[in-house]
């Protein structure tokens, strides 16, 4: 018998790329993530593998968020973000003294340089070559995912184009990391049972689904969501564990919300004089986070308290020490229940840890080294539960439509704001899988030009429509911040998919086809026929 955990991270950001301004807030999305997220938790979990400190995560990294990681662009701007960030650090400890925060000022500093030397000096700016290396040598597992975060079970209406994510998802995650993954991370963690087949055709071995996705299901059962469960196709399916995520997640009762913790809203980019900060700003002078916070969180009331590092650690001792004391008692009430070897899953967003909760990345660190010294159970990822447990004979279950938006269904992206991006989609692939239906049926009577440039549309056309099927837009269209945007990328993208349709039949527009195809460089290998027709 043995108790097992499983911490399972979903990175994403869509994709994001204007080379044709110098600063764009929206490209700060991934710069942010790169320094509040990325590095962090690698300096992190390289620190546990040469303290030789046991650990296992599982690791998701979208495939948009590698293409942005790869490209040069988007690179350079991020250590353009970083040394500008850094410059702001070195304004603010001057005027510490007025402040009142220069101590704060300096430790965001150093540890905004030495990160910034990680990134450049011991990485080469390489994120996936990091991750790579703590996969090798058995830390951590990652797992694929869809091509641009779509929300598959939408989109199923058309399967051509869900197995075109699904199979361009793969296709990213072996060219980054050379190998062909086990796991597969459903955006939004958004399941529909159609999924299964189309998963295990494609090779993948298992995924998440939702609690309530296995305790309503047809064959629910005391077991679930504790140990996974196999469908009718073969893929094992593991449940999310609801209780022991929302200790972490819950906006209300969740430990980043503790007091003691760095406040989110209070940042320098928002609070500081506006001539200040027109350096940072740039020639829009818009207001931004910058990652530099003075004060405690204001959950209490009691927001204008100064952040105190001090206060922060005993909170993440208290909390790292409750979640991994409550894990143990867990696990130790689920197999006196009867459930052998069981499993809880905790699976989070992994902009939280460093970015939402600043001190997220040390509350893992924290658990990774609790849970070392534990000895009534240990953390593993799924791929290592199935191959400890592959004598095991595992129940059959048939998930239900779910997924971890509001409501636990797809309400989320079927509201008044965001529901006509649906018919626009679907409309459109209908279009796109009768056109590539035809051409295939018809290829032999065309010349040799016909074709190259009917398959460059195609591939294109391919492209653009996953761009716009992104999950995020939809969300994000219920943000008022970002509602403006998220529309109007979600457009842009149509409105490509469009004017590459008016090409098909005309070679002499491949002006066109070169425009569309140089403003958004992502997935350039991807195959013309990845949205060939399926087979049910």
């Amino acid at each position: 018998m043995s108790r097992n955990c499983s911490i399972v991270l979903h990175a994403h950001v869509p994709w994001v790329r204007h080379p044709e301004v110098s600063h764009c807030l929206e490209e700060d999305w991934l710069h942010s993530a790169v320094i509040e997220t990325h590095l962090p938790l690698l300096e992190m979990l390289f620190r546990l593998r040469e303290e030789g400190v046991p650990f296992h995560l599982t690791m998701n990294i979208s495939p948009t968020l590698l293409a942005m990681f790869r490209d040069r662009l988007l690179k350079r701007r991020t250590l353009d973000y970083l040394d500008r960030t850094l410059r702001l650090c070195r304004d603010e400890v001057e005027r510490g003294d007025i402040t009142g925060f220069k101590e704060l000022a300096e430790g965001y500093e150093e540890r905004f340089y030495r990160l910034r030397s990680l990134y450049v000096e011991n990485w080469e700016s390489d994120l996936i070559r990091a991750y790579s290396d703590l996969r090798d040598s058995g830390h951590i597992e990652l797992t694929a995912s869809a091509a641009t975060h779509g929300l598959l079970p939408l989109l199923m209406r058309v399967p051509e184009t869900v197995q075109a994510q699904v199979r361009t998802g793969i296709r990213q995650y072996v060219q980054s990391f050379g190998r062909m993954p086990r796991g597969f991370w459903l955006p939004e963690c958004a399941y529909a049972p159609a999924l299964s087949r189309l998963l295990k055709e494609e090779g993948i071995d298992w995924t998440i689904v939702e609690e309530h996705a296995m305790t309503t299901a047809p064959q629910a059962s005391d077991e679930f969501p504790f140990r996974p469960g196999v469908t009718p196709d073969g893929l094992y399916v593991f449940g999310r564990d609801q209780a022991s995520s929302s200790e972490v997640w819950n906006a209300d009762s969740g430990y980043p919300g503790d007091g003691r913790y760095r406040d989110f809203l209070r940042d320098v980019g928002l609070e500081a004089p506006i001539e200040y900060l027109r350096d940072y700003l740039g020639e829009t002078e818009q207001r931004q986070l910058t990652g530099l916070k003075y004060f405690r969180s204001g959950r209490t009331g009691d927001d204008s308290e100064p952040y105190d590092p001090a206060l922060a650690a005993i909170a993440l001792e208290e909390h790292s020490t409750h979640f991994i004391g409550s894990r143990g008692a867990q696990l130790a009430g689920l197999e006196a229940s009867g459930i052998e070897n069981p499993l809880v899953v905790c699976a989070f967003d992994a902009d939280l840890f460093g970015h939402w909760w600043y001190e997220g990345t040390e509350f893992l660190e924290r658990i990774f080294r609790k849970g070392a010294a534990r000895s009534d159970f240990s953390f593993t990822t799924p791929a290592g539960y199935l191959s400890s447990n592959s004598e095991q004979e595992y129940s059959t279950i048939s998930p239900v439509s779910s997924s971890w938006g509001e409501g636990g269904y797809f309400e989320t992206w079927t509201q008044e704001e965001n529901n006509w991006v649906n018919g626009e989609i679907q409309t459109r692939c209908e279009q796109l899988a009768r056109f590539v239906r035809i051409f295939e049926e018809n290829r032999n009577d065309y010349s040799d030009k016909v074709i190259e440039h009917r398959q460059r549309c195609i591939q294109l056309m391919t492209r653009e429509i996953m761009l716009a099927q992104s999950s995020d837009w939809g969300f994000l269209m219920q943000n008022e911040p970002s509602m403006e945007y998220a529309e109007a990328r979600t457009r842009g993208h149509l409105e490509n998919f469009d004017k590459i349709w008016g090409c098909t039949m005309d070679l002499g527009k491949t002006n066109v086809l070169d425009e569309i195809e140089e403003a958004n460089p992502i997935f350039p290998d991807l195959p013309w026929n990845i949205f060939e027709p399926y087979v049910r």
